[in-house]
């Protein structure tokens, strides 16, 4: 029997993240701030009873680091922050987007990504001050697709998101950067179980919200508290109910639990809806998404009914229209190309423009398999499922232009 003290701190802190300028070339004194912060951060929240899973690094976007003269060192630059953030307990690090101003920003991450498995990328494909920038999606497509080999499992493309509309300051990699000088922390939270406990005993769908709201609520006052006491600017919490590949952990295990019978059935949207909205309504400093995230991959209800066929790469597109952070961790047949992977970063670009609220795509093409194999990825946060269908094809003239396109919000 779990005592409600004990539901009240089971969910675990999926990452401190410290954002930083760390000039170039690096300043060591700025890194080795970081680590020092980044450990007594830790022990402070482990103190007050939260698991904490990492602490990670994330600086202001390498091209505007590099600039235009030095953006071919990149894969330098990675290897030497790589070692110095070991060297301090820092799980990973995020060098935040490649930017459309500087295409060669975005041709130059496959190489870094292969020099350090702990290092995280993005690139920008969508803005709302500039609008869907077809040559940026293009550029994102074919990062993809180049790390894709790099891994026998595609796995590679763990650490490279595009990203539609999504400004500095989350704690989630790999959307993380900074647009400042002067440091900052946030934290992300890995409470999708706050959301199967919401609804485990609840008698209306209304209960179970008020919940998940009340629960979190809790949650975040402590945690900012102890934030208060840490002498470092905070930017607020990412409360998105990230998930563990456990039924306990799973986003799709509080859906079913809210009564659909599979998600991916109709009705799933109702529920990513009203989940979404019982976060919004949660009083606490936030930053980031603080959404219903739907990893397919780090989900093992989501994962199993991928594997079924009842959740497909549409509905999860769908679902980002009414929650979320958009398409993540989704395994793709090996042989996609760079071409077929346009038409839907462009669509969840025009959906975060049009809606105005942050999405990203983390895909991952898994080299020699195709749709309907298994998975076989070796990774504590992953289960295994099959590799989806994308409904895809090239895209004709004139979406095949480098033109940017405003769309404004609805």
């Amino acid at each position: 029997m779990i005592s409600k003290q004990q539901a009240v701190t089971r969910m675990k802190i999926r990452s401190i993240t410290y954002f930083c300028n760390p000039k170039f070339p690096l300043e060591e004194k700025i890194i080795q701030k970081a680590g020092t912060f980044l450990a007594e951060a830790r022990s402070a929240y482990e103190a007050a009873g939260y698991e904490v899973q990492t602490v990670r690094l994330a600086t202001v976007p390498f091209p505007q680091l590099l600039g235009e003269e030095h953006i071919e060192t990149l894969p330098a630059l990675t290897r030497q922050l790589a070692d110095m953030v070991k060297a301090l307990g820092i799980g990973y690090f995020s060098l935040g987007p490649a930017l459309p101003e500087m295409p060669r920003s975005y041709e130059v991450i496959p190489d870094a990504i292969f020099v350090s498995r702990d290092a995280f990328f993005s690139g920008v494909m969508a803005e709302p001050a500039r609008g869907l920038d077809l040559a940026a999606i293009r550029a994102c497509a074919e990062v993809i697709v180049k790390c894709a080999p790099l891994d026998p499992n595609g796995f590679a493309n763990l650490q490279f998101a595009a990203l539609a509309n999504v400004r500095a300051g989350s704690p989630f990699f790999p959307a993380a950067y900074h647009d400042k000088d002067k440091p900052a922390f946030a934290i992300a939270t890995e409470s999708a179980d706050l959301a199967v406990s919401a609804f485990e005993n609840a008698k209306s769908i209304e209960e179970g919200r008020n919940n998940l709201t009340a629960t979190i609520e809790t949650h975040a006052k402590k945690l900012t508290e102890i934030a208060k006491s840490l002498r470092v600017k905070f930017y607020g919490i990412d409360f998105s109910l990230a998930p563990f590949p456990e039924d306990a952990h799973s986003l799709g295990s509080a859906v079913e639990k809210m009564g659909i019978p599979k998600i991916g059935l109709h009705g799933s949207l109702a529920a990513a809806a009203l989940l979404t909205e019982a976060v919004d309504r949660a009083h606490f400093p936030r930053t980031g998404f603080s959404g219903f995230m739907q990893p397919l991959l780090e989900d093992s209800v989501l994962a199993r009914r991928a594997a079924e066929g009842t959740l497909t790469i549409k509905d999860a597109l769908l679902y980002s229209a009414v929650c979320g952070t958009g398409l993540d961790t989704v395994p793709l047949p090996g042989d996609t190309t760079a071409e077929q992977l346009i038409p839907l970063l462009l669509d969840l670009s025009a959906l975060a423009l049009r809606l105005d609220k942050p999405l990203t795509a983390r895909l991952m093409p898994v080299p020699g398999k195709k749709a309907g194999d298994e998975t076989s990825f070796d990774f504590g946060f992953f289960a295994n499922g099959k590799v989806m269908a994308l409904d895809s094809a090239p895209l004709h003239f004139p979406f095949t232009s480098n033109e940017v396109l405003p769309l404004k919000k609805r």
